[in-house]
């Protein structure tokens, strides 16, 4: 392909060379870079891409895509523009032929739903016929094909590469997470998204590497309102009127709040024999009653939010309620069968806020006990480890402590710090340091009418230690449990 016609729908000069050469491949990754290939120089925060330029051109790399001057042979051609990330997104968009549009493009943010939300947009889909694409924090779903996650919202090139295969593939639409970092560093530049979503904010994210503060992050998150060509937001967070500030889309909005477009009424919750679940009715721009086996609140703005959008699909209310019946999302509230007494769950609430948020919701079904285990991650803010043993110590009549991807830490260190959020609350707890015998004791131990949650590790399938990966799933523990192993 010629560079030209990677460049056409970017703002750009060209500072020396011929843009009419043939380009062979498009890389960002200096140890990707090969002869013919068009490198452009991205700004990481571990490293800037214009420090590798001499080992590119040693590789045969005759064209750059920069940011600043630069000192080059003639015969290499310099393209500068203002933001080279922002660049790529359009580069890449081109490399791949615009794959998006051949697709139905859906984009879901947010602090908190987004990875169920998708799964719920999918289920609904394909059970209406629809072939669904997806890119999210588990894991990219390209035809038959899944791909783990690196980012939840993968680099601009990877994101259109995607789209190629989706297409290729016969797909007729994709649904993506779209984190913050996301939307901040460009990744979702270079096409529009047909829906865009915004499910709610929480303070998040906030620290060095991601959002200054929250006003940062809010704005980030807002941007996808002016990236996609209809808007579906929640009419019901406190930050209502200031997610849809400078909104370029046409908006809908669905909640409670009775000037929602798409509402929620009269949500009872459904407890049965190891089994917690809800029921609502939809009113406004559609009527029909929904019953979903994922407990909370929570719950019904995620399912909400997933028929909000395939209302826009011509999907019956038939196909709507079945799809949402058997929706489930591997690591969020996940339950497991294992006794017709108690319920178990694995939830992959890993920080404070979340805990909170998923301890109160279960505390609402009234159990008998409700059992949390969990630990904290090695490595990671000492304060999370304080805050998640209080937030536990509060809600959770029993909590089992226990370890959690410790990396380079001792996990009775990590333990000790989880006890010493404990010991702010007269909250009663056990230590088991290996997560297995941790698991055990929380079956066995099981009385009638107990809620046992799993969190933290979710859909993780592994257990750091020390600098290496050991396979460890909650789902094949459980079954080694019950089976005597």
């Amino acid at each position: 392909m010629k560079l030209s016609e990677l460049l056409e729908r970017i703002e750009y000069t060209c500072c020396q060379g011929d843009t009419e050469q043939e380009i062979t491949s498009v890389v960002y990754d200096s140890r990707k870079a090969g002869e013919g290939s068009l490198f452009i120089c991205i700004r990481g925060a571990v490293a800037d891409g214009h420090k590798f330029i001499p080992d590119v051109l040693a590789k045969g790399v005759k064209a750059l895509v920069v940011e600043e001057d630069v000192q080059v042979p003639a015969d290499v051609t310099v393209i500068r523009v203002e933001d080279t990330r922002y660049a790529m997104a359009f580069i890449s968009a081109a490399w791949f032929g615009y794959p998006a549009e051949q697709l139905k493009t859906i984009g879901i943010t947010g602090t908190k739903g987004k990875t169920t939300t998708t799964y719920m947009v999918k289920s609904i889909l394909e059970n209406a016929g629809y072939k669904v694409g997806l890119i999210g924090t588990i894991e990219a779903i390209v035809g038959d094909e899944t791909i783990p996650a690196a980012n939840t919202t993968p680099e601009s090139y990877i994101i259109q590469e995607y789209f190629r295969r989706m297409a290729d593939a016969g797909c007729d639409c994709v649904v993506m997470e779209v984190s913050s970092q996301g939307l901040m560093l460009h990744r979702t530049q270079g096409f529009i998204f047909d829906y865009g979503i915004f499910t709610n904010i929480e303070p998040d994210h906030i620290g060095p590497n991601e959002h200054r503060d929250f006003d940062h992050y809010l704005a980030c998150k807002s941007m996808l309102l002016k990236q996609c060509r209809v808007g579906i937001v929640n009419r019901d967070d406190e930050h209502f009127a200031k997610i849809i500030e400078g909104h370029t889309c046409e908006l809908e909005t669905y909640g409670f709040s009775p000037e929602a477009d798409l509402r929620a009424e009269d949500a009872h919750m459904v407890n049965g024999r190891g089994y917690l679940g809800i029921s609502y009715h939809v009113k406004g721009l559609l009527d029909f009653p929904v019953e979903i086996d994922i407990p909370g609140k929570f719950s019904i703005y995620n399912s909400l939010t997933a028929i909000a959008i395939c209302r826009h699909f011509k999907v019956s209310r038939e196909n709507i309620i079945r799809a949402l019946k058997v929706a489930r999302v591997k690591g969020r509230i996940e339950m497991v069968k294992v006794s017709d007494e108690f319920t178990l769950m694995i939830d992959y609430a890993h920080n404070a806020m979340a805990l909170e948020s998923l301890l109160t919701t279960l505390r609402e079904y009234h159990p008998h006990r409700l059992v949390c285990l969990f630990g904290c991650g090695g490595n990671r803010a000492r304060q999370r480890r304080f805050e998640m043993g209080e937030v536990s110590g509060r809600l959770a009549d029993l909590t089992i402590i226990t370890s959690d991807n410790p990396r380079f830490e001792e996990p009775q260190a990590i333990i000790d710090d989880i006890k010493t959020g404990i010991a702010k609350t007269d909250g009663k707890y056990v230590e088991i340091c290996d997560r297995k015998e941790a698991i055990a004791y929380a079956i066995h131990h099981g009385e009638p009418g107990d809620i046992i949650v799993l969190a933290g590790k979710g859909h993780e399938d592994y257990q750091e230690i020390k600098g290496k990966k050991y396979p460890m799933d909650e789902r094949v523990l459980i079954a080694d449990i019950l089976a005597g192993r």
